[in-house]
């Protein structure tokens, strides 16, 4: 296994990390949970962390197996799964957790545009087509980070304004729910021509 793969099942391995590290539940084993700063405990800080080691892993393994010339069939199949892993199951997670912050509705665009955009990308592979990535899935892909970065810290350091009637990190959400819609739209409009038979 080269190294760009090795990177990219590390991303998985920090899937189960972090998702682990929410879902225990530790008031339930009486384990105290020290605040860090603002709102934040301890094992959302730590996820954070290991979420934003993941999120840059996304960047690393792509130019290396490019730079490197070491694409492989594993890389191509197992990155975008990990990165649509990562996100979304975070997502889901953390709209159960902190609902305030993650609207329902913002998990049901983004998981509804990653699942379009892949059957669409499976029909084109069926027909010999490979359809490439466009500018507004990278800034999908930025915005959605950002806003689970924002997420993970219980929306600090906005959190310490006062008087803010909707939190910021939600309204952030909501931008890269939007984002998401978009790119998903430009997607499909692109791409039509794979729909004629």
């Amino acid at each position: 296994m080269n190294l760009p793969n090795k990177i990219t099942t590390f991303r998985m391995v920090c899937v189960v990390i972090v998702n682990f590290l929410l879902l225990f539940p530790w008031e339930a084993c009486g384990i105290n949970l020290p605040i860090v700063f603002g709102n934040v405990n301890v094992i959302y800080l730590i996820s954070c962390i290991v979420f934003l080691v993941a999120s840059f892993s996304d960047f690393l393994d792509g130019y290396l197996a490019r730079k490197l010339n070491l694409v492989t069939t594993y890389g191509k199949f197992m990155d975008p799964i990990a990165d649509k892993l990562l996100v979304d199951s975070l997502f889901i997670v953390c709209a159960i957790k902190l609902p305030s912050l993650v609207p329902a509705l913002v998990v049901v665009i983004m998981i509804s545009r990653d699942l379009l955009v892949d059957a669409l990308r499976q029909v084109a592979a069926t027909k010999g087509t490979v359809l490439a990535a466009n500018m507004w899935g990278k800034v999908k892909t930025v915005t959605q980070m950002v806003a689970l970065t924002l997420v993970l810290l219980n929306d600090w350091p906005f959190s310490l304004i006062n008087g803010i009637p909707y939190p910021i990190t939600a309204i952030i959400c909501w931008i890269a729910a939007g984002v998401s819609f978009i790119s998903g739209l430009l997607y499909f409009t692109k791409n039509l021509k794979v729909f004629k038979d």
